[in-house]
């Protein structure tokens, strides 16, 4: 007979959803992923479970605004990576236009204006952030969320980024 193997610790986390493309469904996205984030030891409130939070409020709404087409859902993926220390946001869509890197105001635009901010929001809180291929039409938007030590359990610290 011989010794049993040793078991390898699972630490990544993976959850996988699609969401109607309406504000419902966008809704439901940004309260899904924060209850995730609670079962993984990021509580309510806490600075990684909000940053993450405000990162899928943001690029799940850019998908039900701007990535929608009829008929069609989008995917929320996060990814948690307890031992590189990195929640990854995924949202897709099958729309096949690609969001523009946030740069300086358009002429004209005035800077109180509602909309347009949902990727400068994205690329401050997040450590890093792009646009990738998605199996079949559309795209993916994904962030990466570097969680502070003191927050996997604990809740307290600050974004760590880097560029």
């Amino acid at each position: 007979m011989s010794a049993p193997e040793a078991q390898v610790a699972v630490t990544v986390s993976v959850f996988v959803q699609r969401f109607s493309a309406t504000r419902r469904g966008a809704r439901l996205a940004r309260r899904l992923a924060a209850h995730r984030l609670h079962l993984w030891g990021m509580p309510y409130g806490g600075p990684a479970s909000d940053a993450v939070t405000l990162v899928v409020a943001e690029l799940a709404a850019n998908a039900v605004l701007h990535g929608r087409v009829p008929g069609r859902d989008f995917e929320l993926r996060l990814r948690y990576d307890r031992a590189a220390g990195v929640v990854r946001v995924e949202v897709s869509d099958t729309h096949p236009g690609r969001p523009e890197r946030p740069g300086p105001a358009a002429p004209g635009r005035p800077l109180d204006a509602e909309g347009g901010r949902g990727l400068l929001i994205v690329a401050a809180v997040a450590a890093r952030w792009g646009v990738g291929e998605r199996l079949g039409p559309g795209k993916t938007v994904w962030a990466e969320y570097e969680v502070p030590p003191a927050a996997d359990g604990g809740g307290a610290g600050c974004p760590a980024r880097s560029r």
